[in-house]
């Protein structure tokens, strides 16, 4: 059996379709639905069934045979970067991690994890991910992934599990995410109701508007690249992104240009609390990632948001 932490949410779902896609239904989902809309992203696909997050670290204590457990796919976490309460955050994405993990090393099982590139701050230090205590992430979302690689690697467990700190990630299936969804399904919601996009201006004098880079990765690459560690047992904590970083005014024409559409960029002021905190650049190192042995190729920016557009957020079915 595999279990799925956030197994309702975005990357989850998604992972749910393609270990589905490989012919494996054994999968247990934890998550926390609420009252939100992440029970859609579970339509159409097969599992064993749903236990709620507080619910199964008593359901993991209690199991009399923990050998049916193959592997954790621990992706469940709050993300929000704006999210205040540190109690929260230290025990849902920190405490929680800890149980899962000391499970998961008792009883000789798989553990792959998603961290974050929110763990490196303003990226003042760069984003080298053999680097785990020169950091200074910007909230307590990154911190609460900050702490949790620390750990791991103060246990000795990064040279047993495979940890992956996400970069932009995009893709189908994180519609319930709200404010927190990606700038390409904002892009295609603003071109769709006013035919054109709103940017932040730049607040550096060396940076034109809208050349602020990150590193954006498809969803689909990501499912595939924790399928190769589940496959192939890649220990270690890895950046995740495509190792290019690409600017918000190329990302915005991508979409434009699969909706058929002139580009039509509006610039807005930034707020200037938000300025105090913007990170004008962000690109995975992925030398420790291809040196490990990975080989999965990443999609270009381009055909990864035209998929995205053309075969999901256009249909009337928009789910993976």
């Amino acid at each position: 059996m595999i279990v799925i932490t956030g197994g309702a949410g975005f990357i989850g779902s998604c992972l749910l379709k393609y270990l589905n896609d490989r012919g494996r239904e054994d999968i247990l989902i934890v998550d926390n639905l609420d009252t939100s809309d992440k029970w859609k992203n579970l339509v159409g696909k097969n599992f064993i069934d749903y236990i709620p997050k507080f619910e199964f670290i008593n359901f993991i204590n209690e199991i009399e045979e923990s050998n049916l457990i193959e592997a954790i796919f621990h992706l469940g976490a709050c993300s929000s970067t704006t999210e205040k309460d540190m109690d929260y955050l230290y025990d849902n994405n920190y405490n929680f991690s800890k149980d899962l993990a000391s499970f998961a090393i008792d009883n000789d099982v798989k553990f792959i994890y998603a961290s974050s590139a929110a763990t490196y701050g303003m990226g003042e230090n760069g984003f080298d991910d053999n680097e785990f205590n020169n950091l200074s992430p910007l909230n307590g979302y990154g911190f609460s992934k900050y702490l949790f690689d620390r750990w791991l690697v103060k246990m000795g467990l990064d040279s047993v599990f495979t940890g992956f700190k996400f970069f932009n990630v995009f893709g189908p299936n994180e519609y319930h995410k709200e404010s927190m969804t990606s700038m390409v399904y904002k892009s295609y919601e603003q071109i769709g109701s006013s035919g054109k996009v709103r940017l932040f201006e730049s607040n550096d004098k060396n940076i034109k508007d809208g050349d602020q880079k990150r590193d954006f990765i498809y969803v689909k690459d990501i499912c595939e690249v924790m399928l190769e560690a589940f496959d192939n047992e890649l220990p270690g904590i890895y950046n995740l992104g495509t190792g290019e970083a690409n600017s918000w005014n190329i990302l915005v024409t991508s979409v434009f240009k699969a909706m058929e559409k002139d580009t039509h960029i509006e610039y807005i002021e930034m707020p200037t609390q938000l300025s105090k905190q913007y990170q004008n650049f962000t690109q995975a190192n992925m030398t420790k990632f291809r040196e490990a042995g990975f080989e999965t190729p990443f999609t270009s920016l381009e055909d990864s948001v035209k998929d995205y557009v053309q075969n999901y957020l256009k249909k009337k079915n928009k789910y993976l």
